[in-house]
């Protein structure tokens, strides 16, 4: 069986006691930076658009990948804070699922 490592970003918690899991804490930029530079996988983020903020804010997000769901909510939090610097971003790639669902791969420019 194959373990990827999993990353727990968090300014509360002291310790985690999943498998194969980390705790990041204090500076995040320099935390990150540094797992960009290690061989292996990609980092990926997963339903936290509080982290994403942080990371962009660095300049450290590398791709989007945007899940467009067939559903008006009308209302929610944005991904995008409004204090957001602008970001020029190019369309790599483009999946469409027979739900409606539409994933946009967009690459930092």
């Amino acid at each position: 069986m194959i373990y990827v490592p999993k990353y727990v970003v968090s300014t509360t918690l002291e310790e985690v006691e999943w498998n194969n899991s980390r705790l990041i804490k204090g500076n995040l930029a320099e935390e990150i930076s540094k797992l960009k530079q290690d061989p292996g996988q990609d980092i990926t983020v997963h339903g936290s658009g509080q982290l994403v903020n942080s990371l962009m804010q660095y300049d450290l997000v590398d791709e989007y990948r945007l899940m467009i769901h067939p559903v008006v909510v009308g209302g929610g939090e944005r991904l995008f804070k409004e204090n957001s610097h602008v970001k020029n971003l190019s369309l790599v790639e483009i999946h469409t699922f027979k739900s409606g669902i539409v994933v946009l791969i967009y690459n930092s420019v």
